[in-house]
């Protein structure tokens, strides 16, 4: 059958006439879509339109050739030089070959009886959850002061009683269109807290949007004077060390869920903690009212292995990280951290904004050995992918992030190439932060957070990174 793919109309009727199956949906596309592409296209993810059904995937086969072929689709930006990485999503090129040749002989149906069964899937979830959490409810004006909607923090109680061990996690915003993060972090219950709150700083910006460098400001530092935070709220989020309340969990366009199980680990949350949801919109001229909510899996049982996610970043002084105007290759500079305990690397993102061209990651081990185990070439915003791996990674070993980024005319998402660019929050303004994951031994010395935190040494403290 697949000598006969990519040649067209004429060599598929030969293929007919020597006696080779043609290929049809149900019985070979549909379990390529099944594995690769119904966890985004199906109703109510991700992805515009539903690849369920032969009726809602026909119309789109030469679109899928096209993706396919250009390797668009399924987004996977990862060097396969590198890795490798235990959840690639893109497809072999037999799969690809079977999309080409259903879409050049007309996309038929075929047989219903060659369909496997239909895949299941948790009704507006990408996880089956135990326990789900209704997050705050946020107002999304169509047109606000410069564009900008600043990043807001909300306080929500966990109502967990006990210590809880959780082996997946999904955000879930109920608009994605116009959501550009939430992030979760978890932090000690204290008394007077207002439960449902949004907190912001309203910041100074440029007609442009840009927040304007202040000396001696830094995003990492929470400020001492919030927009309407009462004290208590303020005393959570400075207890939680995290950059305005939380970073450990995230929802990111292509990065929706975490699932530790087949790790055969899970994360811990304390009993009576709160979640500290850090939400961030992007308007895109429609009005939104958001209710965000946060699903998970529980163990039962304490674990023997503990997943811990971290965040490190470049220096957000706008003296050492600042784009100059039109440059198409600037360097940032590097994050790093220091391995301060033996652990099991096994997750690696990437995240930068619209300017953020390429990343690549190296692990320098305590004999001097380094070794690439993540290259981004090609940077896409729109899909911030996590990548899973299975590295060891003794105590001592560095870890070392570099990345460029192309402020030039060039960049098709660049706002505006003329303008230098500071570290930000906004889309427009740019990040340099990658965030991981690592798995260690439960060890009953880790009780806290700030224990976690101690994993790793780095010279910029931000907090804590999504898994």
């Amino acid at each position: 059958m697949l000598q006969s793919i990519a040649i067209g109309f004429f060599g598929c009727a030969i293929a007919f006439a020597a006696g080779t199956t043609p290929v049809t949906f149900n019985k070979d596309v549909l379990p390529v879509l099944q594995k690769n592409c119904q966890t985004c296209h199906r109703p109510g993810q991700v992805a515009p339109m539903s690849f369920l059904t032969y009726q809602s995937t026909r119309a789109w086969a030469k679109a899928m050739k096209v993706a396919v072929a250009s390797r668009k689709m399924p987004p996977w930006n990862a060097d396969p030089h590198f890795g490798p990485y235990l959840n690639d999503r893109s497809l072999k090129q037999a799969e690809i070959d079977i999309i080409s040749q259903w879409a050049d002989n007309g996309a038929p149906e075929g047989d219903a009886k060659d369909a496997p069964p239909a895949a299941t899937f948790a009704e507006g979830w990408m996880i089956q959850p135990d326990v789900v959490i209704d997050g705050p409810v946020t107002k999304v004006p169509a047109h606000p002061k410069n564009d900008v909607i600043e990043w807001s923090t909300v306080i929500i109680p966990t109502g967990f009683t006990k210590d809880t061990w959780v082996t997946s996690i999904q955000i879930k915003p109920e608009f994605p269109e116009v959501t550009h993060h939430i992030c979760t972090g978890y932090v000690p219950h204290q008394a007077g807290v207002k439960y449902g709150l949004a907190v912001w700083l309203d910041r100074p910006r440029d007609e442009e949007g840009s927040a304007i460098p202040e000396k001696g400001a830094t995003f990492a530092t929470l400020p001492q004077e919030v927009n309407r935070m009462d004290a208590d709220s303020a005393a959570v989020m400075r207890e939680s060390g995290l950059p305005g309340g939380g970073a450990q969990d995230c929802y990111l366009p292509g990065n929706l869920a975490a699932d530790y199980r087949p790790l055969n680990a899970a994360k811990l949350i304390r009993a009576g903690s709160d979640i500290v949801f850090v939400v961030h919109y992007t308007p895109n001229g429609t009005e939104f009212t958001d209710h965000a909510k946060i699903a998970f899996t529980v163990a039962k049982e304490p674990p023997q292995r503990r997943y811990v996610s971290l965040l490190i970043s470049s220096p957000l002084d706008p003296k050492q990280f600042a784009i100059p105007p039109n440059d198409a290759n600037w360097k940032a500079p590097p994050a790093e951290a220091t391995f301060q305990q033996d652990a099991e690397l096994v997750y690696m993102m990437p995240h930068m904004h619209v300017r953020g061209k390429d990343q690549t990651w190296t692990l320098e081990f305590p004999d001097g050995r380094k070794q690439v185990v993540l290259s981004v070439p090609r940077y896409d915003f729109n899909w911030q992918l996590g990548y899973e791996s299975s590295i060891r990674v003794p105590k001592g070993t560095k870890l070392r992030v570099d990345a460029h980024f192309d402020n030039s005319p060039n960049n098709k998402f660049n706002p505006n190439p003329n303008k230098t660019v500071y570290y930000g929050q906004m889309t427009w303004e740019e990040m340099m932060s990658p965030f991981f994951g690592i798995v260690v031994k439960n060890d009953p010395s880790l009780r806290t957070e700030a224990d976690e935190r101690k994993l790793i040494s780095t010279p910029i403290v931000i907090g804590r990174g999504g898994g």
